[in-house]
């Protein structure tokens, strides 16, 4: 038993054939429509590229600071050692002057020692910890003196040279 579908009414066949398709809009474009966004669009990319030039010179003049970092690092495992003590103590000095003579003109730094290099090393850097102070103004000259420090005295004679070469200013 077939169901027949009832006769198409000639009115409704009459309206859909009247009936056309739905017009889409064109697609919204991203340009920007006036000049000012091209403008500041400009300015931003002038600025991230100034940001990046300047972010990459800080990172060149900084090198010496990482490459005494890295030194530093070796001479925190001598200090570790009582039997090279006494060696990491003078190296320790050497590693901050050498940071001092990559940072000032030579005709500044070289010169100067004892109480002058530890007034001179607090000036550009406030914080300068007491024993690293007392480390660099009489200890470096006395060999037995060190190999009888304790060892964390040497740690915290290494945490403050970080500190410094961290940390130090250099003007302009």
């Amino acid at each position: 038993m077939e169901t027949q579908a009832p006769p198409p009414n000639p009115m409704a066949e009459a309206a859909l054939r009247s009936l056309k398709d739905i017009v889409e809009p064109a697609p919204i474009s991203w340009m920007p429509q006036t000049w000012g966004w091209l403008a500041l669009a400009l300015l931003l990319m002038l600025a991230a590229v100034l940001f990046a030039l300047r972010a990459y010179r800080r990172y060149r003049a900084n090198a010496y600071r990482r490459a005494a970092l890295a030194v530093l690092a070796g001479i925190g495992e001598e200090m570790r050692n009582p039997l090279t003590r006494a060696h990491a103590v003078q190296s320790l000095a050497s590693l901050l002057k050498q940071t001092a003579l990559a940072a000032w003109p030579r005709e500044e730094v070289a010169p100067l020692s004892g109480a002058a290099w530890v007034n001179f090393l607090k000036a550009h850097d406030a914080t300068l910890a007491r024993g690293l102070a007392l480390a660099l103004d009489d200890l470096e000259y006395r060999d037995a003196a060190t190999a009888g420090l304790p060892s964390n005295i040497g740690e915290d004679l290494v945490t403050a040279a970080r500190t410094w070469i961290e940390r130090h200013h250099v003007s302009a």
